[in-house]
């Protein structure tokens, strides 16, 4: 009979707890997709960065400056395109995520309702009502 209200409490905490679990999990790996991308631009960003100082101290007269601002006018469209390419990989992961949490919001009220009426239809069974009982006086009684 322990054992069997044991079992029942445990399965009752798992169920409580699996739409958290759930949730927990899916922000938990969507913040890590986006810092993981965050850091990969930001590695891009600086590599551009320090690639744009080398070339301007190999600068050494008029013709290799006009050079250098030829290739920092193709470099800042780069640049540009870049950030571009990003925001919108950064909006295609949100959309993601949001997707994927109205997903679970859906199915963890889709189980609850579900949870609901079975147990409505339990108690419907069992042949308990939900109207108080009925009482009767003596004055109403036919002799």
């Amino acid at each position: 009979m322990q054992d069997k209200m044991t079992e029942a409490f445990n399965n009752q905490t798992r169920q409580l707890f699996e739409p958290m679990r759930k949730l927990n999990s899916l922000m938990l790996n969507n913040m890590e997709k986006m810092t993981q991308y965050q850091l990969e631009a930001m590695k891009r960003y600086s590599q551009m960065g320090t690639d744009r100082i080398r070339s301007a101290t190999e600068i050494e007269d008029a013709e290799s400056m006009r050079d250098f601002g030829t290739r920092q006018a193709e470099m800042m469209n780069e640049l540009s395109q870049q950030m571009q390419e990003d925001a919108r990989a950064m909006g295609e992961m949100s959309l993601q995520f949001k997707s994927e949490m109205e997903k679970l919001f859906s199915e963890a009220g889709q189980k609850m309702t579900d949870q609901a009426n079975a147990a409505a239809k339990g108690e419907q069974q069992s042949g308990k009502s939900e109207q108080p009982a009925k009482s009767t006086s003596q004055g109403s009684r036919k002799s």
